[in-house]
């Protein structure tokens, strides 16, 4: 059976083109999660994971609706493919697609792919943490440094989605919105920990 998974914030406004997208591929059932800013509370994604059966394909719109950080997708992909043996689909990354071979060099590459994103995702967040070092020592030395509180947003999540935004795979609205935050905040903090608002 192919089963579909759905999250959306309540900001976006892009469900309908991933239930279409997902009708267009066959797929028989959909489970949606809509979410507010930090709150991941998955009710829906609970009770697709509990009937989800070996030999069911599992169709995502993108591989962060599996989770918040790489490492809980790679946990969540773990359970899926090896635990319940079900395949998955990926639509924005064609690669993350375990139907394409049933040998175990498409399960291989797919496994390969995800661990490559989470490399990346995972050296952007150090590269972030290192610039932002630089750029407060360079500010101190100013006298300019305000130290100010700013607001807190999970690193991990802004690193991997900052890949996916860079990529051209999302928007900046949906990349802001995965956050929490409005689009001139996420400029703001764009800038400052890359130099450019458009990152």
């Amino acid at each position: 059976m192919k089963i579909g998974y759905v999250r959306v914030s309540t900001v976006e406004q892009n469900e309908d083109r991933q239930i279409k997208a997902m009708q267009e591929d066959g797929v028989e059932k959909i489970y949606m999660d809509k979410q507010s800013g930090k709150d991941f509370n998955r009710p829906e994604y609970k009770k697709m994971i509990s009937g989800l059966r070996q030999g069911d394909v599992l169709v995502l719109h993108s591989i962060d609706r599996l989770g918040r950080n790489y490492e809980e997708i790679l946990e969540q992909w773990r359970v899926i493919t090896k635990e319940i043996k079900a395949d998955v689909i990926v639509q924005d990354m064609p690669l993350l697609n375990t139907t394409i071979s049933k040998d175990l060099d498409g399960t291989f590459i797919a496994d390969l792919v995800l661990q490559i994103l989470s490399y990346v995702s995972a050296k952007e967040r150090e590269n972030i943490r290192r610039r932002q070092k630089e750029g407060i020592a360079i500010a101190k030395a100013k006298g300019v440094y305000k130290g100010g509180k700013s607001k807190q947003i999970d690193e991990e999540l802004f690193a991997m989605n900052l890949v996916r935004y860079r990529n051209g795979e999302i928007t900046k609205t949906e990349f802001s919105s995965a956050l929490g935050v409005s689009r001139p905040t996420l400029d703001k903090i764009l800038k400052k920990r890359t130099g450019d608002s458009n990152a």
